[in-house]
């Protein structure tokens, strides 16, 4: 087994037993409410302060992500999708599969609702920088920038000395330099080497990539193996080039992601606290 294919099977395994724990998770707050109503008491006090209890926690990720490594991080980051997708099960429990009937209540639930969507949007973005190897979160726009300059120099290298190959030959030569070249001209060096795709690419679309990669392969055949090589390098920079743009937009959607999750999140907080407040205020608070 490769070191790739055992890095998705890993991920694969990894993402079973998260569903399983949520799952289960889950079950178990529907039935520990169960039980407490049962009882003749309010399951929206103890649904309440689990939920209270699991924001707790989340807050922890934000100072995690600022005090702790990269791989400790990563661990705070699993356990906070985790939590996060626990909490599901306590906010429906707690809002009893309806819709609130309040002004603080609209409030609470828009912002639980903003929260979980922005949850799995983070998530998706999350799982998609982790399947680019190489870009995370300590992967710098600029960084990105730099590499997609190296990759447009280096081919723009390859192919000159293709060409200076074609004009020093004595003997006749099968055009084999000018097929590259003219390939590389005419449709692969916008892409290479314009940042002009940036704005229109498509996040999980490989149309493009396989357009250019298959116009590759089908030249290969009808070029000797030293070129056939140079196009085994051009094909390498242009997989790795869509690799890093798709990167660069990526991380562009995390940085913006952060400025709707974490301001609703300390929102939602305040408001969480001003409904406590008000419930203790106008009941006994009797568990």
């Amino acid at each position: 087994m490769s070191r790739i294919d055992w890095e998705h099977t890993r991920a694969f395994q990894s993402l079973v037993v998260r569903s399983a724990l949520i799952a289960v998770a889950s079950i178990t707050i529907f039935y520990l409410v169960e039980i407490y109503a049962d009882s003749l008491r309010d399951p929206r006090y103890l649904d309440g302060w689990l939920l209270t209890a699991g924001m707790a926690a989340q807050v922890f990720f934000h100072i995690a992500t600022k005090r702790l490594s990269l791989k400790a991080r990563e661990r705070w980051r699993s356990a906070h999708i985790v939590i996060g997708c626990i909490l599901i099960a306590a906010f429906l429990s707690h809002s009893n599969f309806a819709l609130p009937d309040t002004g603080v209540a609209w409030a609470l639930w828009g912002g639980f609702v903003l929260i979980t969507l922005s949850g799995l949007g983070g998530t998706y973005l999350s799982w998609s920088l982790a399947a680019r190897r190489g870009i995370d979160d300590d992967v710098l726009s600029g960084d990105l920038n730099a590499r997609r300059t190296k990759l447009a120099s280096n081919a723009r290298d390859l192919i000159a000395a293709l060409d200076d190959q074609v004009g020093t030959e004595i003997l006749p030569q099968l055009p084999h330099s000018s097929w590259i070249a003219d390939l590389y001209h005419k449709r692969l060096r916008d892409f290479i080497e314009s940042d002009r795709s940036f704005p229109f690419y498509r996040i999980g679309s490989g149309a493009r990539l396989r357009r250019m990669t298959n116009e590759i392969d089908a030249l290969s055949p009808y070029v000797d193996a030293q070129h056939q090589e140079v196009l085994r390098v051009i094909k390498a920079i242009v997989v790795e080039k869509d690799r890093l743009d798709g990167g660069r937009i990526l991380l562009w959607l995390r940085s913006a992601w952060l400025f709707v999750h974490v301001p609703v999140t300390y929102g939602l907080i305040v408001l969480v606290a001003l409904h406590i407040l008000l419930v203790y205020s106008f009941s006994s608070g009797s568990l």
